[in-house]
């Protein structure tokens, strides 16, 4: 008779997230730390998970799906980056690996990048128009993406509060990305 499943996968990339907040970054998502975490042998994940590569990827894939029900849910531009602002602030390690993976780093499969991306387009075509629509959205994201990356490693070192920073830089990036009337 075969021995019971101990784990599930579901299990395995919750405790590999954890750790990716918990330790030193993706540096501390090994698979015998996700084995101990889960209470098996680092053998026993093999059955659930490929390798370490796979799972950082599933790691990645959660977080785009957790990121995308925030975002979904932000009814404008402001509600949409304050959104995207407070996931990075809880889970700067995953923020990362998601939007700014290093080289050699396993990232999500394209189609759950691609869902991720829904909200933005939306916000964006709403300010900018459809035609715009994509490039406004890489805008609104890059700027987001680089003060909260910004923020994230301390490199605000000249004062000031990074609140009012947030919120000077969001009316105006909004602003510049809205159509303009003629």
């Amino acid at each position: 008779m075969p021995t019971p499943d101990r784990t599930t996968l579901e299990a395995i990339i919750t405790a590999a997230r954890d750790l990716l907040e918990e330790a030193d970054g993706l540096a501390g998502v090994t698979m015998q730390a996700v084995a101990v975490r889960v209470g098996v042998r680092a053998p026993s994940l093999y059955k659930r998970v490929e390798n370490r590569d796979r799972l950082v990827q599933l790691v990645a894939e959660q977080t785009l799906v957790e990121l995308t029900v925030r975002l979904d849910a932000a009814r404008d531009a402001r509600a949409l980056l304050d959104a995207y602002r407070a996931f990075g602030k809880e889970r700067p390690a995953a923020f990362r690996l998601v939007m700014t993976p290093g080289a050699g780093t396993p990232i999500a499969d394209r189609a759950v990048q691609a869902g991720s991306s829904a909200a933005i387009l939306r916000v964006a075509a709403e300010l900018a128009g459809e035609p715009d629509a994509l490039e406004a959205a890489r805008l609104l994201t890059a700027w987001a993406t680089g003060f909260i990356s910004m923020e994230l490693n301390g490199a605000f070192r000249l004062g000031g509060e990074i609140d009012r920073a947030w919120d000077y830089g969001v009316t105006r990036i909004v602003a510049a990305v809205s159509r303009v009337e003629q």
